[in-house]
Order: C-alpha cells, then sequence, then structure tokens
C-alpha cells in the first residue's frame, strides 16, 4: 500500500488533487463572499438573511438532482481528463458572472453563478471519486479517497476565510485567476479512458428518464441503498448547518462577519481532521464500522450546541455587533467553537469510508454512476432540506431551534451506518 502523503508525489494523483483542490477553493470563496455580502451588507432582516441562505443552499444543489445521471454517464463513457478539462473551462465563464454580481451587489446575478457553479460541481463530482480506482491500486483507494476528501476541506477552508476577510471587489478578481489557475492545472491530469464506448455505456440525454433509471439501478442493491442513504442523512444535516451558520452568529450570537467566517472555517478543518483520523483507524480498509458511532457523537455535539446557542444571552440594547477579539473572550464561546469542531470532525470520520465504499464495490466502468446515482439522493436530500428549512424559518422557528432537529436526525443516519456494516463488514 503506499502512504496516502505519498501519493501526493505522483503525477497519476497530484494534478487530480490540485484540480480538485482549486475548484473547492474556488467554489467556497465565491459562496462565502456572496453569503456574507447579502447578510452583512445588503439585507438588514432577520427572517430575509436565514431565507435566502435556505434558498442560495437549494439553487446550488439543484444542478446535482438534475445532472448528476447525465454526468455519471458521460463520465463512463468518455475519457474523464478530457471532461475536466471542459468542465474547468467552463468555470472562467462562469465565474465572470459571479465576479460581476459581487462587483455589483447584484442578488440575480449572484444566485445565477451559484447555480452555474452548482452546475460544474455536479459534473466534476463524479469523475473527482470515479477517477480514483482507474488511477490507483485497490489498496490506495481509502487513502486517496480521504486526501481528496480532506484536501476538498482544506480548499473548503482556504476559500471560506479569504472569502470572509477579503472585499467582495477582491474576491470577484480572485475568483477568476483562480478559475484560469485551475483550467491550466487540469491539462496535466492523466489520461482516463472510458472502460466502455458510449454505445454499450448506453448514454441518456433525457435527464428526467435518466435520473429514475440510474437511481432505480443503483439503490435495489441493499449495500448501495444503505451507503447512499446514509450519506443522503448526513447531507442533509450538513445544509441545514451550513446554511445557518452566518444567521446563527448575526442573529443569535450577535457577532460580525470574521466570527461568521470562524465557524465556517473551524467546520472544515473537523472534517479535514476526521478525515484523516478515520483513514489511520481503519489501516486502508473500506469499512463502516466507525460510522455509526460517529454519527451519534456528532448528533451530541449538535445537541450541546442547540443548548449553548439557545440560553445564549441578549446583548444590551443597540450595542453592535461583536468583533472576533470580543467574541473569543466571552465565558461560552469556547464551548461553542469546541461543538462546531467536533460536529465536523466526527461528521468527516462518518462520510468519507461510505465515499469510498461506493467506488470499491462495483466494478471500475460502473464508479462514475454510482457515484452519480448517489449525487442525485443527496442532492434531492439536501434541497429538500433547504425547502424544509425555509418552511420552518416563515413559520417562526429560530435558528437555534433547527439545530435541535440535526441533533435529531443523526440517530437516523447511525442506523443506516449500523445496517450497513452489519451488512457489509
Amino acid at each position: 500500500m503506499t502512504p496516502s502523503f505519498r501519493l501526493l508525489g505522483q503525477r497519476r494523483f497530484l494534478p487530480l488533487f490540485a484540480t480538485q483542490f482549486l475548484g473547492a477553493f474556488n467554489d467556497n470563496l465565491f459562496k462565502t463572499a456572496m453569503v456574507l455580502l447579502v447578510t452583512y451588507r445588503i439585507y438588514s432582516d432577520e427572517t430575509k438573511e436565514a431565507a435566502f441562505n435556505a434558498v442560495a443552499g437549494g439553487v446550488f444543489i439543484l444542478p446535482f438532482f438534475l445532472f448528476s445521471a447525465l454526468a455519471g454517464q458521460l463520465a463512463d463513457s468518455h475519457d474523464k481528463a478530457r471532461i475536466i478539462r471542459i468542465v474547468k473551462s467552463l468555470e472562467i465563464a462562469i465565474m465572470l458572472v459571479g465576479a460581476s454580481g459581487l462587483y455589483l451587489h447584484n442578488v440575480p446575478l449572484l444566485l445565477t453563478a451559484l447555480m452555474a457553479m452548482g452546475c460544474h460541481s455536479a459534473f466534476f463530482g463524479p469523475i473527482k471519486y470515479a477517477i480514483l480506482p482507474q488511477h490507483l491500486e485497490p489498496e490506495d483507494v481509502l487513502g486517496g479517497t480521504g486526501q481528496v476528501e480532506a484536501g476538498t476541506y482544506f480548499a473548503i477552508l482556504a476559500g471560506t476565510i479569504v472569502g470572509g476577510l477579503i472585499s467582495a471587489e477582491a474576491a470577484a478578481v480572485l475568483a477568476l485567476v483562480v478559475a484560469v489557475i485551475g483550467r491550466f492545472v487540469s491539462s496535466f491530469v492523466p489520461p482516463a479512458p472510458p472502460l466502455v464506448d458510449e454505445k454499450h455505456a448506453g448514454v441518456d440525454y433525457h435527464i428526467v428518464r435518466s435520473s429514475i433509471h440510474l437511481v432505480s439501478e443503483t439503490m435495489h442493491i441493499p449495500r448501495l441503498f444503505l451507503a447512499i442513504a446514509s450519506i443522503s442523512f448526513f447531507w442533509m444535516m450538513g445544509a441545514i448547518l451550513a446554511a445557518q451558520f452566518p444567521p446563527l452568529v448575526k442573529n443569535v450570537l450577535y457577532a460580525d462577519q470574521q466570527v461568521a467566517t470562524l465557524f465556517l472555517a473551524i467546520f472544515s478543518i473537523g472534517v479535514a481532521i476526521g478525515s484523516i483520523v478515520i483513514n489511520r483507524l481503519l489501516k486502508g480498509t473500506v469499512s463502516a464500522r466507525w460510522a455509526p458511532a460517529s454519527a451519534l457523537i456528532m448528533g451530541v455535539f449538535v445537541l450541546d450546541l442547540y443548548w449553548a446557542t439557545s440560553h445564549w444571552p441578549l446583548p444590551e440594547a443597540g450595542a453592535p455587533l461583536m468583533l472576533l477579539s470580543d467574541f473569543i473572550r466571552l465565558p461560552h464561546a469556547d464551548r461553542v467553537l469546541i461543538d462546531l469542531l467536533g460536529i465536523a470532525t466526527f461528521g468527516g470520520m462518518f462520510v468519507v469510508p461510505l465515499y469510498a465504499f461506493l467506488t470499491t464495490t462495483v466494478g471500475k466502468d460502473h464508479t462514475a454512476r454510482t457515484v452519480a446515482a448517489n449525487n442525485i439522493v443527496n442532492s434531492g436530500a439536501m434541497v429538500l432540506a433547504a425547502v424544509l428549512l425555509f418552511a420552518l424559518v416563515q413559520m417562526g422557528y429560530t435558528v437555534a431551534e433547527t439545530l435541535l432537529m440535526v441533533a435529531l436526525a443523526s440517530g437516523g443516519s447511525a442506523w443506516l451506518a449500523w445496517k450497513l456494516h452489519k451488512a457489509c463488514d
């Protein structure tokens, strides 16, 4: 087995890793700059801010639901490296629209670019995982998956921090630059020719029919059904958490944009830590045995975060939002930050082996389709979460109260993961 960090020195892995790193960085640079711009500079209404964050989450995820089946079919029937380069070329055009939205403070342009980035990620996602079994030895796939997942979240961390600290105008310029660099790096990804041709792969360009067929074809296999259902539960909870962080910081903790950036950064750090830890615990073996406990412990941390935020003291009337330096000196700030880190760390430990499971329990000629089916179900769950969150906000539920729902849902994830462990390990 090749130690996972040594993979970074090999051409069969490094260009793909760097390409996905830059893509994840750019996604989160743009999304963070957009969300904070809207939350702190465009809107001044708690309900509108929470609703926008819910809508933005749904807008980004919807393309996964619509196009993942087509993306998976194309990835299995065409050279994956060539598709990567096409997708990265389109990212440059998308960022032109997004940069315009950031400069002009134009919400429709921002949401248009966000949906387009969702399309970009929907076509790149199946390849990111499906190409690994084609380029790596079987015993290196878990390590490679962990590296990709950890790298993705370190990129999310970097993009989140940069997007939260620089101006929207500077973020617009940087997003364009990173898109160009990402396209250049993608040219070094080694060829990954299809294992079946398009004729035998049966590419169906009817997105509704192909999506239904792909999900049905995949989900009738019990082990894949359990893995995909477990991952979907995780991302449903993650979608609610990620959408609520900026409104939680501003309207519950009464803190400024830098604290919101810190929350998002800690979440990214935690998932990256969890990705690395679980790879060490499993020692290269693809297994779900740690997943049930990870989901339950994650739920405990969410429950504690709910308790801490629901009992947060009210500020004095007319007091400005707290600066980061003031927030970290508060008596209960460390508790909230530890909760965030715990949620993310055990979330990473939960989800990484399940992605590796998806790509190693099917034939290499069907890995992209399997990941695509997973993306369809995941995105459907996340869109449902966004709709549910929007409805709860409109009904008057507080941000803190939505955390309680996430804590309870972690039990469902643990149960599904336990069923998967019993069925396959």
